[in-house]
Formats: structure tokens, C-alpha cells, sequence
């Protein structure tokens, strides 16, 4: 089953255009009459999978799709789920009620694949770049145990959850990055522009001049002059240290660098350690294998040093080791983690354990930013300030050195 893109005049005469799924042109053509719908043109989106193969490739353009809306959608679908409406009847509602058209035109495909009697992690497999490992597998065991609701439920908290602690870190970087921008903004335009307009009247002087004001002066004709140069070097740095992250060694230095930085290193720290317990412990409460969702954890562990850590703990615990072992000799996972870890391995609960882990580190995450941006403020006050001081000082000191002759 195919679905199709129209645009058609209604009853009144009026534009409407939105997507219907049919087997044929001619069935969606015939279907939009039956609905009092007039097609002007039909255009197919997507391709439905074989029945033969079971699942088939997607021609949707996954653009405009944000994982907030996804959110959304998942819980939506979980209510409709939890008060026994079946799943293709569901999916036909989130059809209707979606607005986003680049969504609507994805769950009307995955209505189509789960209508021709395929599983919905089938149908969602189909669109990797929406939905995600987590996503996917969580769903194949929510299908399989019979709590699909539940699981969905799960999954749009977890999803929150995550786009929260993004939030909380991104917003931390904003002041800095805003203030450091405005800043440069602002000295550029002091030293290019207003300096030399100061500083014109010392050369006519024909007087040995203090070094900072020498400095100063220097700065100021070459940044007026080569302020492109600079420019230029300055993307070219930054072009090479992004191309050096790349590859294998730069991702690696890069990635322990954001570990052990300044102020940024123990808050990234928090950060993937909370992702991990929230992830680890979504999977294991949704009756995902522990081996599954360690594998699933480290491809969303987005550092390659924790991702090592992971692996070679996976190793272990095939070997028979607990998770606790398996994790103790690593200097990414501090021992309170590993702790409650232990604990919830010796009461069996180590699902529940980890959802604790992970409020707790998502609690410290937010501590840790509030802290940082406090530290961040008064620290770019205080290089803003001693930016402009220099400058001040500079323009001032031949003016005591005239004072002092003249007196």
C-alpha cells in the first residue's frame, strides 16, 4: 500500500490538499470522492514494503520531523492504545490529528506496512532516521510481552527526559557563547575604529611612546588592515581541528578532552552518565536483554572512551561477571554509580536502581549548570573588563607622561 499526497476542492469549492494510503491512483482517486473530495493532482510519497520481503525501504524526506513532536505522537498513540482502540485504527487517528505533513506522511505509512500485517517495530525499522534503536527495540518488546501502551508510555517519558538534559546544557552554553560573541563584537570595533581616531593625535607628538600604547597601535593597524587574514585563519583553524575530530585519534583526544576540561568536563561527565542509567534502565523495565541493552547504550553513548568502558564490560559479563565488576576499574563510572549499581544487582532490581542513578545525576546536572553559569558570568565580566581596561590604560599613559613635562 502506497501512500499519496493530493490536493483536491471539497464540497464548497474550497483547496484542500493532505495524504490518503491506497493501493492504486485510482483507489485514492476514488476514495476522495467517496469523502466528497474533488482530486486536482495525486502524487505518491512513499512505497509501501513487499509482502514477500517484509520490509521495505522508505521514500519519505525526514526533514521538519523534531523529536518533540515524535514525543508527542507516542504518547498520543500509547492513550489511544491503553483504551483498547486497535493499533491500526490508532494509527489512522494520529493520521488525522498530526499537522506536521512531513510526520503525517510517515505514521500513514507505518499504518499502511502494520495494516498489511507486518509488526509496528516492521514498520518503524523503515524509518531509522525518526525513530531510534531505543525506540525500536523497547517497541519489539512492548509487542511481545502484550504491553505495547505501556512501553510507549515509557518511552515518551524517557524521551522528555533527554530532550531536557540536552536543553539544560545547551541553555548553560548560551550566555557564554552569546557574551563571547558581543564581546569580540565590541573590541573589534573599539581597536579598528574609535582607537585610531584617539591615538592619531600621539603620532603627531614625534614622541617615544609607552609599550602598551605601541602594542595597541600595532593591533589596531593590523586588524584594520588584514582583519580578513584573520578571518580567513580563523575558519581555517577551526575547519582543521573539525576534520581532525573525524578521524579516529582527534575523536579520541577530542572526546577526552570534554571529559577532563574545566568547569564543561564533570557536567559532560553527568550527562552521559544519566543518559546511560535512564537508557539502560527504559530498556531492562521494558523487558529488553541486558546484553541488548548494553549494546543499545553504548551506540548512544556519544564518547569513545565510555563506549570502550561499555564493551569491554560486556565482555565481562558474558564471561559471567556482574555488572559491578564489570564496571569498578573504570575512572569514567565514580564508585557512588557503581555502588548503586551493586545494590541493584544484589536486590534484583537493578531497572528500578537505575532509574534512581539516573534522577540523581539529572538532579547534580542541573546543580552543576546553575553552578557553571554563576563561574561562566563573573569570568567573562572580568576578560570583558580587563579587554577594556588595557585599552584604557594605553590611551591614557602618554596623556600623564604630557601632564607630568608640562608640569
Amino acid at each position: 500500500m502506497a501512500v499519496f499526497e493530493y490536493k483536491a476542492l471539497d464540497a464548497k469549492g474550497k483547496n484542500v490538499k493532505g495524504i490518503i494510503d491506497a493501493d492504486s491512483e485510482a483507489q485514492a482517486r476514488a476514495r476522495l470522492r467517496s469523502l466528497g473530495k474533488y482530486p486536482v493532482s495525486i502524487t505518491v510519497t512513499t512505497k509501501g514494503p513487499t509482502k514477500s520481503a517484509g520490509h521495505g525501504q522508505s521514500f519519505t524526506l525526514f526533514r521538519g520531523v523534531k523529536s518533540e513532536e515524535v514525543s508527542i505522537m507516542t504518547r498520543q498513540l500509547a492513550t489511544l492504545l491503553g483504551a483498547g482502540i486497535p493499533l491500526v485504527q490508532a494509527l489512522e487517528s494520529l493520521v488525522a490529528q498530526t499537522r506536521n505533513s512531513a510526520l503525517k506522511k510517515i505514521i500513514a505509512q507505518i499504518k499502511g506496512t502494520v495494516n498489511e500485517g507486518n509488526s509496528l517495530t516492521n514498520a518503524l525499522g523503515e524509518h531509522p532516521k525518526i525513530f531510534s534503536s531505543v525506540f525500536i527495540n523497547m517497541v519489539r518488546a512492548g509487542e511481545a510481552s502484550g504491553t505495547l501502551d505501556i512501553v510507549l508510555e515509557r518511552l515518551a517519558d524517557f524521551a522528555e527526559k533527554q530532550e531536557t538534559l540536552k536543553g539544560r546544557f545547551r541553555a548553560a552554553l548560551i550566555y557564554p557563547v552569546f557574551m563571547g560573541v558581543i564581546g569580540s563584537a565590541i573590541l573589534f570595533i573599539l581597536i579598528t575604529y574609535i582607537v585610531p581616531n584617539i591615538t592619531q593625535v600621539f603620532n603627531e607628538m614625534n614622541r617615544v611612546l609607552p609599550l602598551p600604547t605601541l602594542f595597541l597601535i600595532g593591533l589596531s593597524d593590523f586588524l584594520k588592515m588584514y582583519w580578513w587574514l584573520v578571518l580567513i585563519f580563523t575558519i581555517g583553524i577551526l575547519s582543521g581541528v573539525r576534520y581532525l575530530v573525524r578521524k579516529p585519534p582527534g575523536k579520541k583526544a577530542w572526546h577526552y578532552v570534554k571529559l577532563k576540561v574545566f568547569i564543561l568536563g564533570p557536567v559532560a561527565q553527568k550527562v552521559i552518565l544519566a543518559r546511560f542509567s535512564s537508557t539502560l534502565g527504559s530498556l531492562l523495565e521494558s523487558g529488553v536483554g541486558l546484553m541488548m541493552s548494553m549494546q543499545i547504550v553504548q551506540a548512544l553513548v556519544d564518547n569513545v572512551h565510555v563506549s570502550k568502558v561499555i564493551d569491554e564490560a560486556m565482555e565481562q559479563i558474558q564471561k559471567g561477571q556482574s555488572m559491578t565488576m564489570a564496571l569498578s576499574n573504570s575512572q569514567w563510572f565514580p564508585p557512588m554509580f557503581v555502588q548503586m549499581i551493586a545494590v541493584g544487582e544484589q536486590s534484583g532490581n537493578l531497572e528500578g536502581m537505575l532509574k534512581k542513578v539516573s534522577q540523581a545525576y539529572e538532579r547534580d546536572v542541573e546543580i552543576a549548570i546553575l553552578g557553571m553559569t554563576s563561574l561562566i558570568e563573573p569570568l567573562m565580566i572580568v576578560i570583558m573588563g580587563l579587554a577594556v581596561g588595557f585599552i584604557v590604560l594605553s590611551i591614557l599613559l602618554p596623556i600623564f607622561e604630557m601632564n607630568q613635562m608640562i608640569s
